[in-house]
């Protein structure tokens, strides 16, 4: 199944030069967080396939005013066509008073309280998040953007295909966008935007 993931930046490519032909075959917008619920509408409306999404940290409003006709899947599965997406999104926590910042702490807590449903979903094929990973893709010395610790845990006990995320762009300096996980996981940062063909499972 061919999906488009995006976060964080609007890519002209897609948004001043759309083209069908880009998207060709896409069947699912993945969004990563931290983009405009104009972009996300205007995204479902040209390539016209469903698209599902985490919060990223700069998306509170979302709480209040969700991307209308896409599927939220922060804390739970999201099943399609096979394949099975979990999502958590939200970064590192350096403000007090934001809604999508969690301390190492509370996003484990937030792993073990979506874990009945992974289990009911015998495990999950993609991660979804905002954030990266501690170690893969994240900038080590920058608390803004340090990834998590528990997502490596995640990767390492239920060995998904993928990890989608977004946060880290490149213009913060230099950035892998591609990584492979000592799990077998697919890391990719997904800002801008990516193309991904993820191997269908059989229902």
């Amino acid at each position: 199944m061919k999906i488009l993931a995006v976060a964080d930046i609007e890519d002209r490519i897609l948004y001043d030069h759309f083209t069908k032909e880009r998207v060709a075959g896409v069947e699912l917008i993945v969004a990563c967080g931290d983009l405009k619920a104009d972009y996300l509408d205007f995204l479902m409306t040209m390539v016209n396939v469903p698209m599902i999404y985490v919060r990223g940290n700069h998306d509170d409003e979302f709480m209040l005013e969700p991307p209308l006709g896409a599927d939220c899947i922060e804390n739970k599965i999201f099943k399609y066509k096979g394949i099975r997406f979990l999502g958590l999104g939200g970064c590192i926590r350096y403000k007090y008073d934001a809604m999508n910042m969690f301390t190492e702490n509370e996003m484990k807590m937030r792993i073990v309280r979506a874990t009945p449903k992974i289990m009911l979903a015998g495990g999950f094929d993609v991660l979804v998040t905002h954030a990266p990973a501690k170690g893969y893709g994240d900038m080590p010395g920058s608390h803004t953007h340090e990834g998590f610790q528990c997502f490596n845990y995640l990767m390492n006990k239920y060995q998904p295909a993928y990890m989608l995320h977004g946060h880290v762009h490149n213009n913060y300096g230099i950035v892998k966008m591609e990584s492979e996980h000592p799990s077998g996981t697919k890391i990719v940062n997904c800002c801008g935007y990516k193309i991904i063909d993820i191997p269908e499972k059989k229902e």
